[in-house]
């Protein structure tokens, strides 16, 4: 067989295997070419590789065998670049799920809501987004108000020398004091809650509440286990 044969029998193998992941994607992803930008960007790739693909053929610079291979090799990334597009949404999940269980504190997107775990200490400790600042909160519902301690207030831009700490609070600690305050927006995920009743302590604490002020504004939360819902 002369090496123009080849390089002909070569070029129809390729062309063939080229259709058939065409026709594959054509099938699966009917609205890559519904469009004209996508049938244009389309003609112009197969023309290069047509181009290419061609000129070495035709001069039989590759043997059949190789081009075959070659060519086998090409179409398999093609299709496992496919299956991966495919399940990008599982893996995204699966992703959220294996963050949650290394940080409890990053909620985790589901069907039923934003889920937190609960940490070591069985406690809720949620991150959350505080007018473009991210702080984390202890989730606590017998506090009646967002309560900020006084190293996260400075963290979002309030002079407690201004503050009026008139609000008196009873807790497992003593009576504090504390200075209201309005907070533009607080999200997590999902979850998102706008112009929250909040108030910042007086004295030094470990770590904010997320209290009622906020969990009142949800359509619900629950726990389940070691899980906490919250219902946006």
């Amino acid at each position: 067989m002369s090496k123009l044969s080849r390089g002909w029998i070569a070029a129809g193998v390729l062309a063939l295997l080229i259709a058939l992941l065409i026709g594959f994607l054509a099938v699966r992803y009917p609205e890559a070419l519904a469009g004209r930008d996508g049938q244009i960007s389309l003609t112009h790739s197969l023309l290069i590789l047509a181009f290419v693909g061609g000129s070495l053929f035709l001069r039989g610079r590759l043997p059949v065998g190789h081009v075959v291979r070659y060519a086998l090799i090409w179409v398999a990334l093609g299709a496992g670049l496919v299956l991966a597009y495919s399940f990008r949404f599982e893996a995204a999940s699966l992703g959220e799920r294996v963050m949650a269980e290394l940080v409890p504190h990053r909620g985790q997107e589901t069907a039923a809501g934003v889920v937190i775990r609960a940490g070591d200490h069985g406690h809720f400790v949620v991150e959350a987004e505080v007018d473009g600042q991210p702080l984390r909160y202890l989730v606590d519902t017998g506090a009646s108000d967002v309560v900020l301690s006084p190293a996260d207030a400075d963290r979002l831009g309030f002079d407690r020398a201004a503050l009026d700490f008139s609000r008196t609070y009873r807790t497992a600690n003593g009576t504090v004091r504390g200075a209201p305050v309005r907070l533009g927006r607080i999200a997590i995920g999902s979850v998102v809650v706008e112009d929250v009743r909040a108030s910042v302590n007086g004295a030094e604490m470990q770590r904010s509440l997320l209290g009622m002020s906020f969990l009142s504004r949800l359509r619900g939360y629950e726990v389940r286990d070691d899980r906490l819902i919250l219902k946006p």
